[in-house]
């Protein structure tokens, strides 16, 4: 079954951190895609620009309405995710637990609908 990993994360506590506090992070994640990947699980992944780059589409009856920014003020926003091919749940979350998320941060896993 495919999962996809939602990860979350402060975007102030990511510009906050150092160099080097990054590069910690982004070995995780790349180690994280090296393991998916030689486990044949690996399907896709990116991160994502700030939420400032983001624009957020409503259709309410017919109405369309564009506005800048993310749908709504949160104190962690999306940062990125992957897509994996699991063999269940918890080989899904086995690959989210290899991420740190610091304090404020999480991934959420959640199985893809295929339709």
């Amino acid at each position: 079954m495919e999962y996809v990993l939602l990860i979350y994360n402060s975007e102030e506590r990511w510009n906050a951190l150092s160099e080097a506090q990054q590069g910690e992070i982004m070995g995780a994640h790349y180690a994280l895609m090296e393991t998916a990947k030689a486990d044949g699980a690996y399907l896709g992944g990116e991160r994502l620009m700030d939420t400032p780059s983001s624009t957020t589409v409503h259709n309410h009856d017919g109405k369309i309405t564009v506005t800048d920014g993310p749908f709504a003020e949160t104190k962690e926003q999306l940062g990125g995710y992957y897509v994996l091919e699991c063999a269940d749940l918890d080989a899904a979350i086995a690959y989210a637990s290899m991420l740190p998320h610091g304090d404020t941060g999480c991934v959420e896993v959640r199985p893809v609908f295929k339709m």
